[in-house]
């Protein structure tokens, strides 16, 4: 792998078509947002919060994809749930802390330690979480969920 890359995205605002977001990467639609209500957008639409929060949630899952697979971790699933606290400081507004929330389902007891050694290495590791600059906060919980036979 690289040592470097770079990724791009594009963002627009037009009276008549709203505000969209699209990436080069080939992407299969283009996501209208708008501001926060807070910030006076209409509600309903993707906010840049959201997609913050969003790509920290996709990055993890994504990390914890890859950590399992090296460590030879069979599970079942991962979800995470990312909350962002959002500050006024002296300069305006920023992301004070996050708190990601990953349950990840697994098919047998004796990995549960295991799994959650792999929940905190992904989160040390996450590309998007290592680079802001807010605090994060670990939550993680571990599911075992058996299969039944048929």
């Amino acid at each position: 792998m690289e040592t470097k890359y770079s990724c791009r995205a594009f963002a627009q605002f037009h009276e008549r078509e709203g505000a969209i977001v699209e990436v080069e990467q080939g992407a299969p639609r283009i996501i209208h947002f708008e501001a926060p209500p807070e910030f006076g957008g209409e509600p309903g639409f993707w906010t840049p919060e959201n997609f913050l929060l969003a790509a920290v949630a996709a990055c993890f899952v994504a990390t914890f994809k890859s950590v399992a697979k090296a460590s030879k971790l069979e599970f079942q699933g991962i979800e995470v749930s990312v909350e962002g606290t959002v500050e006024r400081e002296a300069g305006g507004f920023r992301f004070a802390k996050l708190v990601l929330s990953p349950t990840a389902i697994i098919f047998a007891e004796h990995d549960r330690e295991r799994t959650q050694r792999l929940l905190r290495k992904s989160e040390r590791i996450c590309l998007i979480t290592r680079s802001l600059s807010c605090a994060t906060e670990l939550e993680p919980k571990v599911l075992v969920e058996r299969t039944v036979a048929a």
